[in-house]
């Protein structure tokens, strides 16, 4: 197996190069733990969007569309869901497609379009992603980052799935992948303290108890048991 990791969207290759490697995006807080936690309370799909403009669109085009996405940390006027993982229940989501346009999170799964399959890489379903990728071959990572600019918790997950992987025999095939794992938080107290610790967390406690919630949520190693692709489809 070799493996890439991308520290912001923007360093991620040109669609014609991703071709041939299975994907992951990391945005821990929120939009792939959120995701994650959507389709495991079965929703039917989720296409991520650049613009709320987008995520509009495609609800006025399919009623069994939802508007999801945040700017700003919080949820867009006129959308019906923001990038809480508490959101989405089933009895909110299941069946329904997520028209999803948040700040961070949309831009890196938008940055692995052509990969051979794009996955949701977040804490909470860590172990399950590292199962799913067992005979992958060739693997890319693309942290969500914040505002285009370094995440210190996408990197942090980042480097604990490239930790793991390189235990078992996989190329750490670029310098942010070696990085990062040599960087990576050695187990679930450190995972917390690390993600807590970021100044991401520290702004959206700031908005908030129910923020303070999420990010509690979202720093918690292996809360799920699958881990997810765009398509719903579990490991």
């Amino acid at each position: 197996m070799r493996v890439r990791v991308h520290l912001v969207p923007g360093d991620a290759p040109e669609r014609a190069e991703r071709r041939g490697w299975l994907g992951i995006a990391i945005d821990v807080l929120r939009a792939t733990t959120t995701l994650s936690v959507a389709l495991a309370n079965g929703a039917h799909r989720v296409v991520p969007v650049a613009e709320p403009s987008a995520a509009l669109a495609l609800r006025a085009a399919d009623a069994q569309a939802l508007a999801c996405g945040e700017r700003g940390g919080r949820m867009l006027p006129g959308f019906d869901l923001g990038n809480s993982p508490f959101e989405y229940a089933a009895d909110r989501v299941a069946g329904r497609t997520l028209a999803f346009a948040s700040t961070n999170g949309s831009q890196a799964l938008i940055a692995l379009e052509g990969s051979e399959a794009r996955w949701l890489g977040a804490f909470v379903s860590a172990t399950a992603l590292l199962r799913a990728l067992e005979h992958a071959p060739r693997v890319r990572m693309v942290c969500a980052g914040r505002l285009g600019a370094f995440a210190l918790e996408d990197a942090a997950c980042a480097g604990w799935l490239c930790a793991r992987l390189a235990a078992h025999g996989a190329t750490l095939d670029n310098a942010a992948a070696r990085l990062v794992a040599d960087l990576a938080p050695r187990d679930a107290g450190e995972i917390r303290r690390v993600v807590e610790s970021s100044a991401h967390a520290r702004d959206l406690v700031a908005l908030g108890p129910e923020y303070a919630r999420d990010v509690a949520f979202c720093a918690t190693l292996d809360a799920l048991d699958h881990a997810f692709t765009l398509d719903a489809t579990r490991a």
